[in-house]
């Protein structure tokens, strides 16, 4: 079967076993699934994955570091010559665990960090005291020369808290800052989403972080939701252009029990098949995998995004985000051309006329 994509990054969800009771969890992790992949299926899997000529693979959880075979996946995943990266909560600290990280030297140890205080912190991760030793673990892996990178998700609970989070961030040697907006999954309720005003307020808050701050210019971003297509505020999402959501690809997301996706951000929803019914290979080389993106047309934009001008590129932004909002890919309301395009139509309504 011919391979017609690259395969750029994999993210995968090693183990739904987790030690935070996050409000705001996409997978409502806590325990393990009672179908996670043995470890010789987790083996396998990775010599597939550099078959298909996977460049990195991103392990994350649950808590990653929660799962007693990781490291040997780790390994494995660098013998193959791919790169490996982590997600944690950062809960977990002691010195074999730095010591297996450094000897890993991973592209980048990713730790959420949800709070610019401690009790709002804690709060949204379930936690008492689980702010402070996040913190812990970032000043040990920079300590150490470890590459980090602060993953925050925004909601209605701390948003008010990103400039105290950014005056911590500037005394620290961060790799990056990476903001994105909490998705409709899981635990989390659809009460505490961001508004539209809220969410280019997010935007807002990164530009200005940018401009503003030359410790941080080159390191705070947004993530794969924070577009697109602006004329006022520069490309937030780390894409030099955006043209489009990549899942299925250039980037692929598989489950603790082996099911495949476009992202990890997708529900269960997007799931293509799982690797113990096709190998990955077959999942990913299958020209019917990923039909909502691989052969995307223009017909397939829905609301705004149809009549838009950058529809056909930007291609209705990200696919996770329209769903969750619209039940329908390819039609993502959360999108700065859209909220500027909204705001000066109501202006010119409300100016006096001569």
């Amino acid at each position: 079967m011919k391979q017609t994509y690259r395969l750029d990054c994999v993210s995968w969800e090693i183990t739904l076993r987790c030690n935070l009771r996050c409000f705001h969890c996409e997978f409502s992790a806590g325990k393990p699934a009672p179908d996670e992949l043995t470890t010789e299926e987790a083996l396998s899997l990775c010599d597939d994955l550099a078959k298909i000529g996977c460049k990195r693979v991103i392990l994350m959880g649950g808590e990653v570091f929660l799962r007693k075979d990781w490291y040997h996946i780790a390994e494995k995943i660098k013998q193959l010559h791919m790169e490996v990266a982590f997600i944690t909560n950062g809960y977990l600290l002691n010195d074999r665990l730095i010591g297996q990280l450094q000897h890993l030297q991973p592209a980048f140890v990713g730790v959420s960090v949800d709070g610019g205080t401690a009790e709002t912190h804690d709060k949204i991760r379930g936690v008492t005291g689980s702010f402070d030793r996040a913190f812990r673990f970032v000043d040990r892996c920079i300590d150490t020369h470890l590459p980090v990178i602060i993953i925050t998700s925004v909601h209605k609970l701390n948003i008010a808290e990103l400039p105290l989070l950014r005056d911590i961030l500037i005394t620290k040697d961060i790799f990056r800052w990476e903001i994105q907006i909490t998705d409709v999954e899981g635990r989390f309720s659809k009460d505490y989403l961001v508004d539209e005003h809220e969410f280019y307020e997010v935007g807002n808050f990164i530009a200005r972080t940018q401009k503003e701050y030359p410790r941080l210019k080159q390191v705070v971003s947004g993530a794969h939701d924070m577009g697109y297509n602006s004329s006022i505020l520069p490309e937030l999402t780390g894409f030099p252009t955006w043209t489009g959501c990549p899942a299925g690809k250039t980037m692929m997301a598989i489950e603790s029990n082996g099911g495949v996706k476009g992202c990890s951000a997708q529900t269960g929803h997007f799931v293509e098949d799982n690797i113990r019914n096709r190998g990955v290979i077959e999942i990913w080389n299958d020209p019917h995998s990923f039909a909502y993106n691989r052969q995307f047309t223009k017909q397939d934009l829905h609301g705004y995004c149809r009549q838009c001008i950058y529809g056909e590129t930007c291609k209705g932004g990200c696919v996770e985000t329209s769903y969750m909002l619209t039940g329908s890919t390819h039609g993502n309301p959360y999108c700065f051309h859209r909220i500027e395009e909204k705001t000066r139509k109501r202006n010119r309504k409300e100016e006096p006329s001569d």
